[in-house]
């Protein structure tokens, strides 16, 4: 019997766009469940791939287009008013890759957010977050910490990822977030394909 398929989905916390993926596949599990894909959350800092400046201001387009599409697909979102620095909240969650520890973390952070208005660079909720979940932020979000985001950054890069949320399909990189029905009929033909079924 074969095991679940992994699909890595690349994200930035900084982004209402992920926080809306996050929420349309919490809604979807049973369905992933059902097709045995399981979602492997990576984080990277989406600054360096598309230029764009921390603590720049998010308005216009950018910020009609994440409104839009999270009431298009249902979940309500509290948008921040500028890019924030999500770097620390990256490299703890690199760092607690493969725990039990990671999709609690994830999901908190997401809700401080995008929930309850929180600041990822404002105030120390982040690291009493973080050393909660065993992944002190003086320790996972020092150098290293920074430099292994900067890897899943530029191993992101060469892959031809230019935005988050990004769904690595094998070599495939499926960018954005779409509506539920969407995004089972592309999961189904993946798993398909992958298992040779029809």
């Amino acid at each position: 019997m074969q095991g679940p398929l992994e699909v890595p989905v690349l994200y930035d916390f900084a982004s209402s766009l992920c926080y809306v993926a996050h929420r349309v596949m919490q809604r979807m599990k049973p369905e992933l469940d059902e097709l045995e894909i399981r979602l492997v959350w990576q984080p990277l800092d989406l600054t360096r791939l598309t230029g764009w400046r921390r603590g720049d201001e998010i308005k216009g387009v950018r910020r009609e287009n994440a409104l839009r599409v999270s009431q298009e697909l249902g979940v309500p979102l509290r948008m921040p008013d500028r890019w924030m620095d999500s770097r620390r909240a990256g490299a703890a969650a690199l760092a607690l890759r493969d725990s039990d520890a990671e999709p609690e973390f994830r999901e908190a952070v997401w809700s401080a957010v995008y929930e309850h208005g929180r600041m990822l660079d404002e105030g120390s909720w982040l690291g009493e977050l973080a050393k909660g979940v065993g992944a002190p932020l003086d320790r996972v979000a020092g150098r290293r910490g920074l430099e292994a985001l900067d890897l899943c950054t530029l191993e992101a890069a060469e892959a031809e990822v230019s935005g988050v949320p990004t769904f690595l399909l094998d070599r495939w990189p499926l960018g954005g977030i779409q509506e539920d029905f969407t995004m089972r009929s592309l999961f189904t033909r993946y798993a398909r394909k992958k298992r040779g079924t029809h």
